[in-house]
């Protein structure tokens, strides 16, 4: 343990009185998290929207750039990883368990209850998919983009621990080493746990769901609980085995399992009717996107709550996913220009989510709409497996989207363990075993106490909060890192001024 820094023990102090309090007492914990919660979305839903905005536009700016061409790394660095292992590694990191948990069961509650106007029309399916779009769509992977490129920049090109703290130095110069650049590493660790522990709730949620859709397993905490203790033990497993085994061997296989379970849903779904559905969809989407992004109801109390259900929900849970998220992309992608990264990490990405939620989504629509059955009325966990009952093959696609779930809680949590133990030993990029041990029960622990004290609600006001202070420090990176690019293209110049000189000098007289 003789890595691990002050934020190690800080955190683990904090972390600790927080799962003991939501052990003893779930009741009076839940009461404050729902307090707070409404006092944040009330006060500062307007800063999370602009906020989100704000990193898709730096996102934009930075592919358009002059400094486009930087490399994330040494000049002659090449890549760890090919594109497709680079590719499945982000993407299981960024939203594995959570597009199975809301692939059918967000645009189908959209499609129920819309943003605007009555429920159940068609332009209410259109809103639906439109909505759930932007939700996992540029915003979202812009914030994981921006965050992740400084990381790199900073950790493989600057040769500085991978630290949020560090890359804050442009800005506030050496203090950035010392207690504020150690609050700002427990805040980004904190925000980690919670939007890491919320997502494995979510996780045990459905698989204990799908187990008794299918099997008749009792949907309690207790069948919860159990389901939590042994994929603890199987990140904790593939943990253990590095980045270069455990992590890259099960990404891979998630992939292949989420494109054998999209293709096969495609296959089996009224088709065209979707592949209709999606162009459409994601042609509004983009079209509409600025004022989705910017739309708030100050004078319509109904369609603000929903806003601040959804819309504010998701962005507090991408921006508390950034540190993780972000550091773990950051990490895998060594040797990658800034504009290949800025345009792999946003683009690539959403497109697959569209994609997804179109397929799921506008499958459950359709036998909503066309055949009268009623799937908004499931739970967000059972949602899917309702829609597998009308479709051939219900038995093995259930079978698959288990161990797909599984196989997504395992790397998300696997990949934070990893994240976490960077994280509290100055940027190690290989923590010790017991370090990313000591937070893989935490993890587990955090999403137990979440689960005891109100559910998803809980998590919600987890993210929501911890996603506050962060957001300040996200956007402060931002404005770190123009400062040094700044700096490095104009030396780029310099550089290739004094090459062409030396030539000049170096050739023979020809006298």
């Amino acid at each position: 343990m003789s890595k691990v820094s002050n934020v190690f023990w800080i955190s683990l102090v904090i972390a600790s009185a927080f799962v003991i309090w939501g052990a003893v007492s779930p009741v009076q914990l839940g009461e404050k998290m729902d307090q707070t919660k409404a006092f944040f979305l009330d006060t500062f839903g307007w800063f999370y929207q602009l906020s989100a905005t704000f990193f898709l536009l730096f996102a934009l700016f930075l592919i358009f750039s002059k400094y486009g061409k930087i490399k994330l790394g040494a000049q002659d660095d090449k890549p760890d990883f090919n594109r497709a292992t680079w590719f499945a590694m982000l993407f299981s990191a960024g939203m594995g368990i959570g597009l199975l948990f809301f692939g059918v069961s967000e645009p189908i509650s959209h499609f129920r209850n819309p943003p605007i106007g009555e429920g159940g029309t068609p332009e209410a399916a259109k809103l639906a998919l439109r909505y759930t779009y932007m939700h996992w769509g540029f915003h979202a992977w812009a914030i994981y983009a921006v965050i992740a490129l400084i990381l790199a920049y900073y950790k493989f090109r600057k040769k500085e621990p991978g630290l949020m703290s560090i890359t804050l130095v442009p800005l506030i110069g050496e203090k950035a080493k010392g207690t504020l650049g150690t609050i700002i590493d427990v805040v980004a660790v904190f925000a980690t746990i919670f939007g890491v522990a919320a997502s494995l709730g979510l996780g045990a949620a459905q698989i204990n769901g799908g187990l008794n859709y299918v099997a008749d397993v009792p949907n309690n905490f207790t069948t919860q609980l159990i389901i939590i203790a042994i994929v603890t033990v199987l990140f904790l497993l593939s943990a253990s085995t590095g980045l270069q085994k455990g992590i890259k061997y099960l990404s891979n296989a998630n992939l292949i399992l989420a494109v054998i379970l999209l293709i096969t849903f495609l296959i089996l779904c009224p088709t065209g009717f979707i592949l209709d559905l999606f162009t459409t969809t994601l042609g509004s989407y983009i079209q509409n996107l600025p004022s989705m992004g910017l739309r708030l109801t100050p004078f319509n109390q109904e369609q603000s709550t929903w806003i601040k259900d959804w819309t504010i929900f998701y962005w507090a849970w991408w921006i508390a996913w950034a540190p993780f998220v972000g550091t773990f992309i950051a990490r895998v992608s060594k040797g990658r220009s800034v504009r290949e990264f800025m345009i792999a990490v946003l683009v690539i990405p959403t497109l697959v989510c569209a994609f997804w939620f179109s397929v799921f989504g506008g499958t459950a629509i359709y036998f909503e709409y066309f055949e009268g059955v009623n799937i908004s009325g499931q739970n967000l966990e059972t949602a899917l497996f309702y829609v597998y009952d009308r479709l051939a093959f219900s038995g093995i696609l259930v079978g698959v989207t288990l161990l797909l779930i599984t196989t997504f809680f395992v790397t998300s949590a696997d990949s934070a363990t990893f994240v976490l133990g960077m994280q509290t030993t100055h940027g190690d990029l290989n923590p010790p075993n017991i370090v990313k041990i000591v937070w893989g029960l935490f993890l587990s622990a955090s999403a137990v106490v979440l689960m005891l004290s109100g559910g998803l609600n809980a998590m919600q006001t987890a993210i929501i909060v911890s996603a506050f202070p962060l957001t300040f420090v996200l956007i402060a990176m931002s404005f770190a890192i123009l400062k040094d690019f700044r700096k490095e293209v104009p030396e780029k110049k310099n550089e290739k001024k004094k090459v062409k000189v030396g030539k000049t000098e170096e050739e023979p007289d020809p006298i």
